[in-house]
């Protein structure tokens, strides 16, 4: 445990508090490893008094989670809010890069599970030829919904490019022997769901890859393409 939210003081619903006395907790940039400003999601890193010093006989893992100044890579992503409480925005494995947007599959999830009929949801991305990655949540539900209807309702939550474009129904979502939802799984068992989509013209891919938000300015007679 490196964080808490405080006994004495708000205590902050969405949030994972403060660091521990004798911990140290920032977020940095994947890439670079450079500490980013409050509001910024990046790379959870944490250093401590109980914080293993390597993985055993494995210096190249060692290398690639430790950085040189003693703080593990957590793997987690997550940012600080303007009053520095912690928030986790999911896994770095689970991010989904769709059309060059970075969008966190916590986000959405969360919308969904507040709407009627779903139980609980897991977000994914899922391989396509014009986006690199097409969001797609998969929901268990306890009554029947409407995947367009869904849909049009995250229309008026979300930025386009975070939209799902599919909405899949399952009876309950698999689970893990830590009973966690195996989002790999998922993403390897709807790995084709997008093989089949009409490749679109070349000057509409073109347009794609400049205006990856704006398909509803295409005019409608192509918009089966996209």
């Amino acid at each position: 445990m490196n964080a808490s939210n405080p006994y004495g003081g708000e205590r902050r619903a969405g949030t994972v508090g403060f660091a521990l006395p004798h911990f140290d907790i920032r977020v940095t940039d994947p890439a670079t490893g450079q500490p980013l400003a409050s509001g910024e999601d990046g790379m959870i890193e944490i250093k401590g008094p109980n914080l293993f010093k390597g993985y055993w006989r494995n210096p190249l893992k060692t290398a690639e989670d430790m950085r040189a100044d003693g703080y593990f890579i957590t793997g987690d992503l997550g940012r600080f809010d303007a009053d520095g409480y912690l928030v986790i925005s999911g896994r770095a494995k689970d991010l989904i890069i769709t059309g060059g947007f970075n969008v966190y599959p916590k986000e959405i999830e969360e919308i969904l599970d507040g709407m009627t009929g779903i139980v609980e949801s897991a977000v994914i991305g899922i391989t396509h030829a014009d986006f690199g990655e097409a969001v797609v949540a998969v929901v268990a539900c306890d009554a029947d919904i409407d995947e367009a209807t869904t849909i049009a309702k995250l229309r008026t939550q979300l930025a386009a490019f975070k939209v799902p474009k599919r909405i899949l129904s399952l009876r309950e979502l698999p689970r893990n022997a830590m009973g966690k939802v195996p989002k790999a799984s998922l993403r390897k068992n709807f790995g084709q769901l997008f093989d089949t989509v009409t490749e679109k013209p070349p000057h509409l891919r073109r347009f794609a890859m400049k205006n990856p938000i704006r398909f509803t300015q295409v005019p409608s007679r192509y918009r089966n393409h996209i």
